[in-house]
């Protein structure tokens, strides 16, 4: 019992019920259902891609070309709608096939040219962004036909139908992590590349599949992103990135690789949401939620960086005794 209050979980639970209580005090509306439907209604997006970018962050890589790969997929999906209708099934289809050819992409270069994950997302980002820019103008795309939206507005068991894409997308990403050959592939890429080559892993299989993943929950993530919305903005996810990246990273992923889990990142991402959902509360600025993000960042990086650093010592340590 003692071990799982240790978790980093557990940590973050706990400074989420904190923040919660503070925010409560302050104005009572935030705990009242409504409130706390929206907030997970509003979150699954960012929740759903966080998934993706928790495997790519456990194998020591990072994804900045998530934001575009969304804005990209719900001009997909939205032109597919308007033009040519279809069902919901197809839609999904669409969506989802689109995100894995985008991550596929992303996954090729780093698998098989052996670029830097930065630098090949920092390329496809621009690629991504210029190309929506050509197509679409910067135009919204309105008119999306009503089965859609009227998908959009459905609620089981009072519970807004967006929330159950999340929470299946979490019960996936558990099980591929949890139960898979290829879950343990994931963990022993991100603690010991060489190591993991050695017990029979093959690396760039695993990678593409790793950011084809992401891609698929990237797809998902953005026509459910159109089910809430009901059009399309194609610059709606500038900086949408760096929130997902701080949500995993809060969750406790190691920015180095190797550590991370579906729960945590799911409170990390809560966390985000609370931490934004109480600043509007409070009528404080939007501008200071972009500034918080920023230094959330910087102090769990930073945190981590100590804690590996610390390790490394004490290995060290262990090493020099024996």
């Amino acid at each position: 019992m003692k071990s799982i209050f240790k978790k980093k979980e557990m940590g973050i639970l706990s400074i989420v019920i904190l923040i919660s209580i503070l925010i409560t005090l302050k104005n009572s509306v935030f705990l009242t259902p409504g409130n706390l439907l929206d907030i997970l209604k509003n979150n699954t997006v960012p929740g759903i891609v966080a998934l993706g970018m928790l495997l790519v962050i456990i194998t020591g890589g990072i994804d900045v070309s998530v934001g575009a790969m969304v804005a990209a997929v719900t001009v997909i999906v939205g032109t597919f709608m308007v033009n040519f209708g279809g069902n919901l099934l197809l839609a999904f289809l669409v969506g989802c096939l689109s995100g894995i050819i985008l991550g596929v992409i992303n996954g090729f270069f780093i698998a098989r040219m052996k670029i830097p994950a930065i630098v090949v997302t920092l390329g496809t980002m621009s690629i991504f962004n210029g190309t929506i820019l050509y197509f679409t103008n910067g135009s919204w795309i309105t008119n999306i036909p009503e089965w859609f939206i009227n998908f959009g507005r459905i609620r089981l068991i009072g519970i807004p139908i967006q929330v159950f894409f999340w929470l299946g997308a979490a019960l996936l990403t558990f099980f591929i992590l949890k139960y898979t050959r290829i879950g343990r592939g994931i963990y022993a890429i991100g603690g010991n590349p060489e190591a993991a080559t050695r017990a029979g892993f093959k690396k760039d299989k695993l990678i593409i599949f790793i950011w084809a993943y992401l891609g698929f929950l990237v797809g998902l993530a953005a026509v459910v992103h159109t089910s809430i919305v009901r059009q399309v903005d194609p610059n709606a996810f500038l900086g949408f990135e760096l929130t997902v990246i701080a949500a995993v990273v809060l969750g406790g992923a190691n920015i180095m690789g190797g550590e991370g889990s579906v729960f945590g990142t799911f409170l990390g991402v809560i966390m985000l949401a609370v931490i934004n959902n109480g600043l509007i509360l409070a009528w404080i600025p939007t501008f200071w939620q972009q500034i918080i993000v920023g230094v959330i960042i910087l102090i769990a990086v930073s945190i981590d960086v100590i804690q590996n650093k610390r390790r490394e010592r004490a290995m060290a340590k262990i090493d020099v005794e024996e």
